[in-house]
């Protein structure tokens, strides 16, 4: 075992602060990491502060951070898909059972027995699994993914989540070239969104509730913008979607948007709004429609999704920071005020 340094929260009321964590040795099959980049999550602040208790109670000091990239240092004997040198990267699980009928079929994410980044119990050292906003993390090779050479690596790490939970459901819901697909919001996952849909040769359209945001949106590959707001913009979509991606945190009119879908269509839910929504029948019976929700991938997926991104140069755009200053991105994120992710510089842990 050893010692990293790290940021840490003692309690829901603390801020992030320097701290120092063990890490255990590698064993025949892990993978030693340097972490260079971690993307900042709003599932961090979530957890930071308790506010998924109902569900998912956060044991404190808390080392959140599941969007990763670093540089491997050190691999175990019997490694065979690393070497010292490789760039890697780490998402959301660093574990699961490996034998359920979920893991069998290459969903990971769905495994009862999932090990997350941070927050799950460490059947290596006891405790809690501690996050990326550390300066090294050791991983099974089987939940380690490999970075394309030709990306930067700061625009990479929130792929590991914001890419990967927008991803999945537009693969999965078989977005091409032809379809129509909505994007609701345009943050951290719906710029995501909005870029693979693009690079999928889909005609995008993003919905926002800022017409501010409306030169961006076309930047990042929307063909047209929405503002939801405006019931006539709305109307001149309805019927039409065959797919749309539901990005907003926010409590909203879901039959709105279920309204838009043509026969068969679906929207998806990977945003998580607070309080329920509520669904009119008749939206859903009208057309056949579905609705759905998705979370992250297996981790066949997410290198699939890593290497799509190599193959089209998509990362995300992001403000980099030091990690002295993640207690101030965090109110920023409250704000949304950041395009369109925060990432930390972990070279600036060094100082600590």
């Amino acid at each position: 075992m050893c010692n990293a340094k790290a940021y840490s929260a003692a309690s829901e009321r603390s801020p992030m602060a320097p701290a120092t964590i063990p890490r255990r040795d590698p064993t025949e099959h892990d993978v030693q990491i340097e972490i260079l980049f971690c993307g900042i999550c709003h599932s961090d602040l979530h957890s930071v502060r308790n506010e998924w208790s109902e569900f998912m109670p956060t044991v404190y000091p808390i080392v959140p951070g599941h969007e990763i990239v670093g540089r491997v240092t050190k691999v175990g004997a019997a490694v065979t898909k690393y070497k010292p040198g490789d760039q890697a990267a780490v998402g959301c699980m660093v574990d699961s059972d490996r034998t359920c009928a979920q893991c069998r079929a290459g969903f990971e994410q769905f495994c009862a027995n999932m090990t997350l980044t941070f927050n799950s119990a460490d059947k290596h050292l006891g405790g809690v699994t501690y996050g990326g906003y550390s300066e090294s993390i050791v991983v099974d090779e089987r939940f380690v993914l490999r970075v394309p050479s030709n990306l930067d690596l700061a625009g990479a790490a929130p792929l590991l989540c914001a890419g990967i939970t927008t991803y999945s459901p537009l693969r999965h819901w078989g977005v091409t070239e032809g379809k129509k697909v909505g994007v609701v919001g345009l943050g951290g996952l719906g710029h995501m969104g909005v870029k693979f849909a693009h690079a999928f040769g889909a005609h995008v359209v993003v919905f926002t509730t800022s017409p501010e945001k409306k030169e961006d949106a076309l930047r990042l590959g929307a063909d047209e913008v929405v503002v939801s707001r405006n019931a006539n913009e709305m109307e001149k979509h309805a019927g039409s979607f065959d797919f749309i991606l539901d990005t907003a945190s926010a409590v909203h009119d879901i039959n709105a948007y279920l309204n838009l879908l043509a026969r068969d269509g679906n929207i998806t839910l990977v945003g998580a709004p607070p309080k329920p929504l509520a669904v009119l029948a008749f939206a859903l019976i009208g057309g056949r429609r579905s609705l759905s929700g998705s979370n992250i991938g297996g981790i066949a997926e997410t290198q699939e999704m890593l290497d799509f991104c190599g193959e089209h140069n998509i990362t995300a755009d992001v403000e980099v920071i030091p990690i002295q200053m993640v207690n101030e991105a965090y109110e920023r994120l409250l704000k949304s005020d950041v395009k369109y992710r925060f990432c930390i510089d972990m070279a600036s842990l060094k100082s600590e």
